[in-house]
């Protein structure tokens, strides 16, 4: 998961498999991710990239862009008295084994947790977990 990856291609061009379109009685969400996997990863939003990590896709790519919103939105959004928390909750809510496989990035998103106050209960309890389940010198 460190290097950077390339923001002007897909999950598609970056892990270099198609997947074939959608069964046409597929659910919204499945199409949904199905479409989002054609698209830049720089061009997601915070809740496409939300809606990909908790499908655990493309993780090694979307995981460091999300961890940089995070850093660079968190401070903002805690000042303004809110912390719109669905990414924030698809990226802590990723099993520890996926952090333990990138040690910079974890140790990375610790020092943004750290930083965070006013969370709501469910999110603050998986931050909480997550926290829990890193080694300490991360």
């Amino acid at each position: 998961m460190s290097k950077p990856p390339d923001r002007d291609c897909s999950l598609e061009q970056l892990e270099g498999r198609r997947w074939p379109e959608p069964p046409t009685d597929a659910t919204p969400m499945v199409q949904n991710v199905h479409e989002l996997r054609h698209r830049p990863i720089g061009a997601l939003e915070p809740h496409e990239l939300a809606r990909l990590i908790t499908q655990d896709e493309g993780l090694s790519w979307l995981l460091p862009l999300a961890v940089e919103i995070l850093r660079e939105t968190a401070p903002q959004q805690a000042a303004g008295g809110w912390f719109d928390d669905d990414l924030l909750y698809a990226v802590v809510s990723r099993k520890p084994e996926v952090w333990a496989a990138d040690p910079d990035l974890a140790r990375e998103l610790k020092e943004v947790l750290a930083g965070l106050h006013g969370l709501s209960r469910y999110v603050k309890q998986e931050v909480e977990q997550l926290l829990r389940s890193l080694p300490e010198n991360n």
